[in-house]
């Protein structure tokens, strides 16, 4: 099980990079601003539900094997989720403010976006350990 684990957390983090690394970049080259927005913010849901999927996924085929690494996968999983489904809809809610003029939510919007991308960013980090160090 703990092979199929690896080939998911495998699986999962070259996701994660291809998004960060491929799709969001060409998507802001290629579109006028709100064009991107609207296509990002349809293809976010979807995204962090792959992630929610692969890191539990994991978590579940490390969970006989290693616990410390199940762990990390359902906190991974867990907080995704929180991304998802709090973080994603209220940095949306403060775009749109920040669009209709309000500086203030704008500022708001810069602050929570730093966090969803830190948040990432520490997922991605977590799970390039767990593939290197099993």
């Amino acid at each position: 099980m703990e092979t199929i684990a690896l080939y998911v957390v495998a699986a999962t983090l070259g996701s994660m990079v291809f998004f960060a690394a491929g799709i969001a970049p060409t998507v802001f080259q290629s579109l006028p601003e709100a064009e991107a927005g609207q296509f990002l913010r349809r293809l976010f849901p979807r995204y962090y539900l792959a992630l929610i999927l692969g890191a539990g996924v994991a978590g579940l085929c490390f969970a006989t094997t290693s616990p410390l690494a199940a762990a990390i996968c359902f906190i991974i999983a867990g907080s995704t989720g929180w991304v998802r489904q709090v973080l994603v809809p209220r940095i949306n809610e403060l775009r749109d403010a920040e669009l209709g003029g309000d500086a203030d939510a704008g500022q708001q919007f810069a602050r929570l976006h730093r966090w969803s991308v830190g948040i990432n960013m520490v997922q991605l980090l977590a799970l390039l350990i767990l593939l290197f160090r099993h």
